[in-house]
Parts: structure tokens; C-alpha cells; sequence
């Protein structure tokens, strides 16, 4: 049966479409979910990290199993795993059954997402078709995620927290059944023989896992405490093993040689701490926003739209200016801005108007995190071979994810010390969770100002057009 390529694009896009969107369409929500389900301060940031470390700490083994298995296969699991999770985490009664239905989510994300790209990059050959393709395929997410929380605050409001999760199930549903319809199966004989190195993922996730714990109970526990210490020292003795596990493997989910490229390694850290930015602003601001203002759930959605739509456009000029320009510039150019930007955010008070105290902050910062990102992305497989381009973006998109997380365990923490510092010393309520949130806008920025160092060890490049978009196919 003969299938509509852009009927696939269609499929493939609205499920990368709502991996993106479960980033983005909890922060709104996460006031009503604390209340509900007795959060504490220092653990509701794992309603977002417990999806973001296991989405990041097994992208790559979906890729594998993408390869080994046929990617349609794993997408169809990934998809199903996906939709069990959102129902799970709708039905959630605890904290703890809720994160653990998040860790699943990103799970499921970490399986479909490599495995839809596979199928695209094979549904359209080398050239303008799947250049539009890919183009489509990227707008798509990026939408996803600037819409996420206005569908967040919609269904918050009109319905209740639960919503943003019931409503993956029946968009699963659907994709489940037109991916017989218009998703052919392909399966790539010459991998044969590899492994999955399941190991290398589940030491490197493990490790960060513990990493991340320990630095969020340093807040209650202190950093001297015995349990702090354990899970800190276990992380990094969990992710030295799987160094040693990915040195000696014959098929390793990050080959460590690839390391040996300054662009990728460059690229890497620049990528990670873009993350730590973007996701404790994110989150920060989305308390903010509620908490201390007293935005409902879809204002707060709508007061984050200009910084979506900053981030679209910057995505668009970015891949013209680095042709212009140069990599390394846009990319200087893209960190200076989120630090503008988040130092404004840093600014604002319980009593200033969002027009002069929040939207200058947000326009820039969206500017920014799109200007570093798409330079950081085409650098990071300028020099590896062209065989190894997807595992150099697959290993940069992880370290994404992966430094969101713990950028965002570092900031809350940092943040939820000075709000009860303040409360101690006999600051109201509402002040010191604006002193709190000044605190970790500003730890914030000090990653993007790192961000800004790093990128002078960045190789300047000038891509062309045909360059531009096989980072983004590979991305």
C-alpha cells in the first residue's frame, strides 16, 4: 500500500508534538498539584525532573532500539508506555505515585521521540523535501512547547491538574491507530549484531538520579548530612562505572572518542547549561507567577506566550545569521541575551505591573536560549564523521535534558534556602518567596554567563544552507 509521506510527517509531528507539550504544560499547574498531593517545596521540582532525567538519561537506548529493533516498533511501544503513564499520572493520590508515572512518561518520550525521527529521515530522501520536513517537524515541537502552557492553564482552571495529563490518552489512542495506516515498518539489517547496552543507560541515569537527590535534600538535610553525602558520592562512583563500561563496549551508547572533538565537547556544555537556564526560569517563574502575584493558571500560561514567540523567531534568524555571522557570534550573541534577560526577571517585585517588570525579561530571555541552541546543535556535529552525526546530536540533546535537571535541582535549592532564611529572620510570606525567586533568577544567570565563557572556546563557523539542515535531520 502506497503511503502519503506527508501523511507520516503528520503522525510523527503530533507525537513528537505532545512529547514537547508535557515538558512545558506542567509548570503551570504545579501550584495545584502541590496543594493536592502535599508537596513539599523541595520535592516539587521532581513532578518536572523525575520526566526530564529519564527522558534524557534513555534517549539514546531508544535510539538503539530504534536501530535494532525497527523504528516503528519502538515507537508504537514508546507510544503506548507514554499513554499508560498519562492516565497513571492523572489517577495520582500521592506525591510519590505521581513522580514515579513522570519518570514512565519519560520513559515512553525517551523511546518514541528517536524512533519517529528514524522514520522520518527514512520517509523523505536527501534533500528540499525533507529540509520542509524537518522544518514542519521543528516548528511543531517548538510549538508544542510554547502552547503547553496555555493548554495547561485552560485545562487547570476549567477542569483541574489532572487534565493536562488524561488529555495524552486519547490523542495515543488515535496515533496508535493511524500508524498502520500511514507509518511504514522499516528495519536496518546491518545493525544485526549490536547491543543494546541497556547497562551504560541505566548506570548514567541511575548516577544522575542520585546526583540530583542529593543536591535537593542539601537544602533540608544540609550538605554535611550523611545522606546527602551518600547519594552524592554513589552518583558519582554510578556514573564513573559507566565511563568504565562505555570505554570497554564494543557498541557504547556514547562513544567516548567522540569527546575528542572540541566542537562536540563545547557544544555539549553549552547545551547543558542552556537547559539549567531554561528549566529553572521556567519553573521559578511559573511559582512566581501564581504564588506571589496571584495569576490563575491560564494567565500565568498567557504571560509566558511572548517568550514562546520570541523563541520561534529567534529559531528562524539564528539559522540565517549563523550563515551570516558565524556560529560562535550568534551563539555569544544568543548567551549575552539570556543573561539580560534573566537578570530583568531577577528584578521584579510582588507589586510591579508584568508589562515593565516580567515582559522585557521574557522577550529577551526566549531570544536568547533559541540564539544559543541552534549554533550550539550545528557545531556539534561539524566534526565528527558523518556516520556519527546522530549519536554527536543524540549525546548533546541528552546532555540537554540532563543539565536541566540538575541545573534545576541547584536553583530551586539555592532559592528555597533564601525563602526560609527570610521567613526565619520574619520577612512576610510573600516577600520572601520573591527574595527566593531573585535568588534563583540569579543563579540562573550565573549559568548563562558560564554559558557565555564557554562559547569562546567555541570553533567559529559559517555553515551553509545543506549544513544547516543536516544538524537539524541529525538533531
Amino acid at each position: 500500500m502506497r503511503r502519503s509521506p506527508w501523511a507520516t510527517l503528520a503522525v510523527l509531528a503530533l507525537a513528537q508534538f505532545i512529547v514537547v507539550l508535557d515538558v512545558t504544560i506542567v509548570n503551570v499547574a504545579l501550584p495545584d498539584i502541590q496543594a493536592d498531593l502535599n508537596f513539599s517545596a523541595d520535592s516539587l521540582q521532581w513532578v518536572i525532573n523525575a520526566y526530564t532525567l529519564l527522558f534524557g538519561g534513555f534517549l539514546l537506548l531508544g535510539g538503539r532500539m530504534a536501530d535494532l529493533l525497527g523504528p516503528r516498533r519502538v515507537f508504537i511501544g514508546g507510544l503506548v508506555l507514554f499513554g499508560v503513564a498519562s492516565m497513571v499520572a492523572g489517577l495520582a493520590n500521592s506525591s510519590e505515585f505521581l513522580i514515579g508515572a513522570r519518570a514512565v512518561q519519560g520513559l515512553g518520550g525517551a523511546l518514541l521521540s528517536p524512533a519517529a525521527l528514524a522514520i522520518l529521515t527514512v520517509t523523505f530522501a536527501h534533500g528540499r523535501e525533507r529540509n520542509i520536513a524537518m522544518g514542519v517537524w521543528g516548528g511543531l515541537a517548538g510549538l508544542g512547547g510554547t502552547l503547553g502552557v496555555v493548554a495547561g492553564g485552560l485545562l487547570v482552571d476549567s477542569l483541574s491538574w489532572k487534565w493536562i495529563f488524561f488529555v495524552n490518552v486519547p490523542i495515543v489512542v488515535v496515533l496508535i491507530a493511524l500508524i498502520p495506516v500511514f507509518v511504514r515498518d522499516t528495519r536496518h539489517n546491518e545493525n544485526r549484531g549490536r547491543t543494546f547496552d541497556t547497562a551504560g543507560a541505566v548506570l548514567s541515569t541511575a548516577g544522575l538520579l542520585a546526583v540530583v537527590y542529593g543536591v535537593v535534600r542539601s537544602e533540608p538535610k544540609g550538605w554535611g548530612s550523611g545522606e546527602v553525602m551518600f547519594f552524592l558520592i554513589a552518583g558519582v562512583a554510578l556514573l564513573a562505572a559507566f565511563v568504565f563500561v562505555e570505554a570497554r563496549s564494543k557498541a557504547p551508547l556514547v562513544p567516548l572518542r567522540l569527546f575528542r572533538s572540541r566542537a562536540l565537547s563545547v557544544s555539549s556544555g553549552a547545551l547543558a547549561l542552556n537547559g539549567a537556564g531554561f528549566l529553572s526560569m521556567f519553573f521559578l517563574t511559573a511559582i512566581y507567577l501564581q504564588q506571589v502575584r496571584g495569576d490563575s493558571a491560564l494567565e500565568a500560561g498567557v504571560h509566558f506566550l511572548p517568550m514562546g514567540g520570541a523563541a520561534i523567531v529567534a529559531a528562524v534568524l539564528a539559522s540565517q545569521l549563523v550563515q551570516r555571522l558565524g556560529t560562535r557570534t550568534v551563539q555569544l550573541s544568543g548567551a549575552a541575551l539570556s543573561v539580560v534577560g534573566l537578570l530583568l526577571l531577577s528584578q521584579a517585585d510582588a507589586t510591579g505591573s508584568y508589562t515593565t517588570q516580567l515582559l522585557p525579561g521574557l522577550v529577551i530571555f526566549g531570544f536568547g536560549i533559541l540564539g544559543v541552541g541552534v549554533p550550539a546543535q550545528i557545531t556539534a556535529v561539524s566534526e565528527v564523521e558523518h556516520h556519527e552525526a546522530g549519536a554527536a546530536s543524540g549525546v548533546v540533546n541528552a546532555m540537554y535534558q540532563v543539565g536541566g535537571a540538575l541545573g534545576l535541582a541547584i536553583v530551586t535549592t539555592l532559592s528555597i534556602t533564601r525563602t526560609t532564611e527570610a521567613i526565619a529572620a520574619g520577612v512576610p510570606q510573600q516577600q520572601a518567596l520573591v527574595e527566593g525567586f531573585q535568588r534563583g533568577l540569579l543563579v540562573a544567570a550565573g549559568f548563562a554567563i558560564a554559558n557565555a565563557v564557554l562559547t569562546l572556546a567555541s570553533p567559529q563557523l559559517q555553515p551553509d544552507a545543506e549544513q544547516i539542515a543536516e544538524a537539524a535531520v541529525a538533531a
